[in-house]
């Protein structure tokens, strides 16, 4: 069954090709993610993100894949471009230039994936400059300077590698989406990510042998793990799907239309972007004032960490509040209703137009609030994990989405690969079949 499904990987050429180009592609990530930008002190800078965990650098560390903790050629990672992306797709609601290229369909995404490409340059040198000017004001806690030779050159220098690294990342990913298997930014989240997994699983082992932890606990997490996946790989596929009549018409001597179909909509249609914004937020002022040695500033930085009750319902209040933004944002109910009475479509016992609409959204708020709490318990789970069972590693959250979100697509896309030229899939049967999320 799996086995077979992995055995016809090699047997499509094309498939084969597209595998090893996407993993030769993402080593060749992982190999600049090692290479330090010159002019810094390693060991400063690690002692440094021992304590930032918490922080809005220990976030960005993590979707760079450890690539900002040793300020390498990739330390700003991929963030600027799915920055660029998001502010994108929010200045499509109020700028009508690119409300009118999103409807422009090829011609008009490709002018929008320039621009994104353009601000995900500007933003990366904002951000290289404001690193390297904070780099020269860090000290490490035993009072070594983080950087060696402060001054223009070395800001200079700075950005100009950082940007070229963000750059080298987005071409990187472009060509995994173009010439490899599946979606090339996500996939290089994902072996961000996934390279710290590890590191983690022994130092697990490292504690259950000196017997700080026990068997029981061990296991317990496990199949704590095993269910907690299983869960997002549920929702994530879930939909509610709205029933669709097309009427019946009549061109010529021929009959067209009255088929039924549905209108499908995703349980979470927002993705891994309100516990990104929300966790951003929320961490930019702690990170601040870890910065400034004043006692007041310190108490808010200890009540905005991970685990604090502030921090918790500020956490999951933002997520609410970004899964309903976003998904209005991203769905508009007025268009898809529009379109469907063009076309000739009704919900059965709901009149087209704005009652159809109305009804959609509707619809949609319910389902929403469901995604909204589903990402809000697999968010707050690792601070319960760490908080009550002295979990050794950070299980759940932003990253566990991702990195199940990204598998799904990923496995969707080879399947549609394999399927298409008659090859069994890794399931048998129609129910084994995984959907893909978009």
């Amino acid at each position: 069954m799996i086995g077979s499904g992995f055995a016809n990987l090699f047997k499509i050429p094309e498939l084969k090709q597209r595998i090893f180009f996407t993993l030769g592609l993402l080593i060749v990530y992982r190999v600049g993610v090692q290479i330090p930008v010159p002019g810094v002190d390693s060991g400063a800078l690690a002692a440094i993100f021992a304590t930032a965990k918490g922080t809005l650098l220990g976030l960005v560390d993590m979707f760079s894949g450890g690539a900002l903790e040793r300020l390498s050629v990739f330390a700003l990672g991929i963030m600027p471009y799915i920055s660029s992306s998001i502010i994108l797709q929010l200045l499509t609601v109020v700028v009508p230039h690119l409300e009118q290229l999103k409807k422009e369909g090829e011609q008009g995404r490709k002018k929008i994936t320039q621009y994104t490409r353009y601000g995900t340059v500007v933003l990366s040198i904002i951000q290289g400059f404001g690193i390297a000017v904070g780099l020269e004001t860090m000290t490490a806690p035993g009072g070594a300077a983080v950087v060696l030779h402060p001054g223009w050159s070395f800001r200079l220098m700075t950005v100009i590698t950082l940007t070229s690294g963000t750059a080298f990342i987005m071409w990187l990913g472009e060509q995994i989406t173009e010439r490899g298997i599946g979606n090339g930014i996500s996939l290089i989240i994902f072996s961000g990510i996934v390279c710290r997994m590890p590191v983690a699983v022994g130092q697990t082992f490292r504690l259950l042998s000196t017997g700080e932890i026990g068997l029981f606990l061990v296991i317990t997490i496990a199949a704590l793990m095993i269910i907690v996946v299983g869960v997002i790989i549920f929702v994530e596929q879930g939909q509610r799907r709205i029933p669709v009549q097309y009427a019946k018409r009549v061109v010529g001597r021929r009959m067209y239309g009255g088929q039924s179909t549905h209108l499908p909509l995703k349980i979470n249609s927002s993705g891994v972007i309100p516990p990104i914004f929300a966790s951003s937020i929320i961490m930019f002022p702690a990170t601040i004032a870890s910065f400034i040695n004043v006692p007041w500033m310190q108490g808010i930085a200890d009540a905005m960490r991970p685990g604090q009750a502030i921090y918790e319902l500020l956490y999951v209040g933002f997520i609410f509040f970004f899964c309903y933004f976003y998904t209005a944002v991203t769905f508009n109910p007025v268009d898809v209703a529009d379109n469907m009475k063009k076309a000739g479509g009704f919900i059965p016992g709901i009149r087209p137009g704005k009652r159809t609409s109305d009804y959609i959204d509707k619809v949609l708020s319910r389902i929403t609030l469901g995604g909204a709490t589903y990402v809000s318990v697999v968010c707050v789970l690792p601070s319960i994990l760490i908080a009550q069972f002295n979990v050794p590693f950070y299980f759940g959250g932003t990253a566990l989405l991702i990195v199940v979100g990204v598998a799904i697509d990923t496995i969707s896309q080879i399947e549609s690969h394999m399927l298409t030229r008659h090859y069994e899939g890794f399931l048998k049967g129609g129910a084994g079949r995984v959907r893909g999320r978009y």
